[in-house]
């Protein structure tokens, strides 16, 4: 009897661990959690769009990879870029680059899309945010999406702005959580 109490309570821990909220960084959510000096901004992370790309924001966040990154380039009316370890605008992980994972769902405000040099084939780790609808919406098409923000919208407004800003922001801590 005493075996199989403690066996229904070992399983009880694993399923209730197994179904809470995985708010940290081994979490395997599908919102991306950026901590910011100014609060939180919450991405709703886009597999049906990007699932390559989800893979590795998910594996990059889950090994503290975008851990006190910079905000490097942050264009009023148009984006915020980070996810680039130096700082300067090229670098990116120790992963292969990622291939193109082109749609046409639209570019417009709080759009995540993945940052990439002119080779369509060349997005790693960095990212941006769209500020509004008319900045990005040339993109489309030609730039990888893979999220949009659906909380902190108002957070990503305050980023220093500049190339690079004079101060730049950081991404203080990100990790993945369920959706609530």
């Amino acid at each position: 009897m005493r075996m199989l109490t403690c066996f229904a309570l070992a399983f009880c821990v694993i399923a209730g661990a197994a179904c809470s909220d995985q708010s940290t960084t081994g979490g395997d959510g599908d919102v991306l959690v950026i901590e910011t000096k100014n609060g939180k901004v919450l991405v709703k992370l886009r597999p049906d769009l990007a699932p390559k790309h989800v893979e590795r924001v998910k594996t990059l966040a889950k090994e503290g990879f975008y851990d006190g990154l910079k905000f490097h380039r942050v264009i009023g009316g148009f984006m915020a870029q980070t996810g680039d370890p130096t700082g300067t605008g090229s670098g990116g992980s120790n992963y292969p680059d990622l291939p193109a994972e082109f749609t046409q769902e639209p570019y417009k405000r709080g759009t995540v899309g993945a940052a990439r040099t002119a080779d369509p084939n060349s997005a790693n780790s960095q990212f941006f945010i769209c500020f509004d609808d008319t900045g990005c919406s040339g993109l489309t098409g030609q730039y990888t999406v893979w999220g949009e923000v659906i909380e902190g919208m108002d957070n990503v407004d305050k980023i220093a702005k500049g190339e690079p800003p004079a101060i730049p922001d950081v991404m203080e801590k990100v990790y993945l959580q369920s959706a609530k």
